[in-house]
């Protein structure tokens, strides 16, 4: 009853859909009926005269432009290329068992099986139309299926591709799998309906139409047509948007309805796995993979790490009980033939969405396992962090020190360097005295104090001279110091990491999406020059950490790059460096130092 009540719906919504189609083609051919019913006239001998043969010039041309331009936005609407998704095409032959238990599950809920599998490399599971002409000739499947009241009938109908979440196949048992696409696969019984299937490409249409419309870089007289198009299609959309949302719910709820009776009480369970692995996909995703895309480096088996990032998190909070036997089912990756290139396909598509990377590798852009992750990519992202922040302290200090020092006396890279330079402690060795700030020394807070550049301690008068405004004065001295040097991180920061663009040649296929916007789902916004100057002095502070005193690089699956020192993760450092930048007390980060066995003295070595 549910689902024949969700069909009827959805019917009834794709019917409102196709109206609003009829009627926006009646308004264009009525000045044509017009001008026919005043040459009929005439020729019958009774619209006769200088009224009517006036107003048959007028009606002519107005019925021959208003026909022109109909039949122009018609021809957009139907040839525009409407989008697709980015997915991984997975071939039968390369996945049996799966298109095998796709289609067992299709012919257990009654509906024609999907025409194609795909894999996102996303957390999400849906099916996606691509009968378009831009898209080429879909696959056709010839199937009995119910269309209504009237009963059933055969037909040739082209179904749509299912797409499916490529963390899914791997952290996901084969029933779990089965028990989320359910749902999913029941949507293709209402999409194979006449009704909803026009009504859908004639949304779709307009939605590519409308984005056609809005492309710029043409002449003025193109420009104009396209605005002429973009109009009507944001009208017509505007009118059916609201019968078009009522379908898809329609056809959802008949979905969801059709599927209750399969496999009810493991979808319970496989919903959470589908929270679960959301989870684990997005921490492996910002926290892992990110800093390796930043650097030029894309993990190559992405849907592999996230099964041990969800391993790790559920070690960790014990998610669920039982939880060994889970792992020993048979994972849903078994089901595809070569599980490691499909990951890796899936892994470089990531690194396109998220990061805007090229679409193929290269000495700019190569993959990097697992087991090479720690001394390719956190071993380097540290010293490469730590090689920039001295640059840029070298480029301060040389800008605010009246006698710049010549390029080859720029100072040693050493951790004590910025230590001192964030610091507003003066060191042991200044000839001057602390400036001191009465009132607030008697509340137990630090009172500020002169940097020790050179230029700061020459300052007029001595400790017992230095006033109230004097002290706040240097305190702003320091914050700005810490800003410029935030700034010029950023701005050098900025320039190295421009994604880099594909080139495309006339005879090379374009890619279904706009390629010029990528990324095109960015995981963090940018970061603030704060954050940037935190994570280098962090990395500054694991370089010198791995030189001086035997640290090695590590990966955490659910926190990312990490030290080691003895072979176990390092206490965190955060609250020292956070204390160093923005209170200016080197304090708690020496005490770590010295904790640690860390030498900040030591030259360190930069890439």
């Amino acid at each position: 009853m549910g689902v024949e009540a969700g069909a009827q719906a959805a019917r009834s919504r794709a019917l409102a859909v196709l109206r609003i189609r009829s009627r926006a083609l009646a308004v264009a051919l009525l000045p044509a009926a017009v001008a026919v019913v005043l040459y009929a006239g005439d020729t019958t001998g009774h619209l006769v005269g200088p009224g009517w043969h006036a107003a048959r010039w007028t009606v002519t041309p107005l019925a021959a432009l208003v026909l022109l331009a109909a039949a122009g936005i018609a021809l957009v609407v139907a040839r525009a290329r409407p989008a697709v998704s980015p997915t991984v095409p997975i071939a039968e032959e390369s996945a049996p068992d799966l298109y095998r238990m796709v289609r067992d599950l299709a012919d257990r809920l009654d509906v024609p099986a999907p025409s194609a599998i795909a894999l996102t490399p996303d957390c999400d599971s849906w099916l996606e139309d691509r009968t378009h002409p831009a898209h080429g000739p879909p696959p056709q499947t010839d199937r009995d299926e119910l269309t209504g009241a009237h009963g059933a009938h055969r037909r040739t109908t082209a179904a749509p591709v299912l797409v499916i979440g490529s963390p899914f196949l791997w952290w996901m048992r084969v029933g779990e799998l089965r028990a989320v696409l359910a749902p999913v696969v029941a949507g293709t019984g209402p999409s194979a309906h006449p009704d909803i299937a026009a009504a859908r490409r004639f949304v779709r249409g307009l939605d590519a139409a409308v984005a056609v419309s809005s492309t710029s870089g043409r002449c003025p007289l193109t420009r104009g047509v396209c605005a002429a198009v973009g109009w009507v299609a944001r009208l017509l959309l505007r009118s059916c948007r609201e019968h078009a949302a009522l379908m898809e719910r329609g056809v959802a709820a008949a979905a969801a309805e059709r599927a209750q009776a399969v496999d009810y009480g493991l979808r319970i369970v496989a919903q959470e796995q589908v929270g679960l692995a959301y989870a684990g996909w997005d921490r492996l995703l910002t926290r892992v993979a990110l800093p390796a895309w930043r650097m030029g480096r894309w993990p190559s088996r992405l849907d592999a790490g996230v099964v041990a990032a969800l391993t790790e998190l559920s070690r960790r909070d014990r998610l669920a009980e039982g939880f060994a036997s889970r792992l020993g089912e048979r994972p849903a990756c078994d089901l595809l033939e070569e599980p490691g290139a499909i990951d890796e396909a899936a892994s470089l598509l990531a690194a396109r969405l998220f990061h805007g990377g090229p679409a193929e590798q290269g000495p700019d852009w190569a993959p990097v396992s697992w087991q090479e992750y720690p001394e390719e990519v956190v071993d380097r992202k540290w010293r490469l962090d730590a090689a920039r922040l001295h640059r840029a302290l070298d480029a301060q200090r040389a800008h605010h020190t009246p006698e710049p020092t010549p390029p080859t006396t720029a100072g040693t890279p050493t951790l004590a360097r910025i230590l001192d330079y964030l610091s507003a402690t003066p060191t042991p060795n200044t000839t001057e005295a602390a400036p001191t700030h009465p009132t607030k020394a008697a509340d137990g807070e630090r009172p500020p104090q002169g940097p020790p550049a050179p230029d700061h301690e020459t300052r007029a008068g001595g400790a017992g001279g230095t006033t109230t405004a004097e002290g706040e004065a240097e305190a702003e001295a320091d914050n700005e110091r810490t800003a410029t040097l935030a700034a010029a991180l950023t701005t050098e920061l900025a320039r190295e990491e421009t994604p880099p663009r594909t080139t495309t040649t006339p005879d090379s296929p374009s890619p279904p999406w706009d390629d010029t916007t990528l990324p095109l789902f960015p995981l963090q916004p940018p970061r603030t020059a704060r954050e940037l100057l935190t994570d280098h002095v962090t990395a500054m502070v694991c370089c010198a950490a791995m030189d001086t005193a035997g640290a090695t690089p590590g990966l955490d699956w659910l926190d990312g790059p990490t030290l080691l020192i003895n072979g176990e993760r390092a206490p965190d450092l955060a609250p020292g460096v956070l204390s160093l930048i923005e209170d200016g007390d080197p304090t708690p980060l020496r005490h770590w130092l010295t904790q640690a066995g860390i030498r900040p003295e030591k030259p360190l070595r930069l890439v």
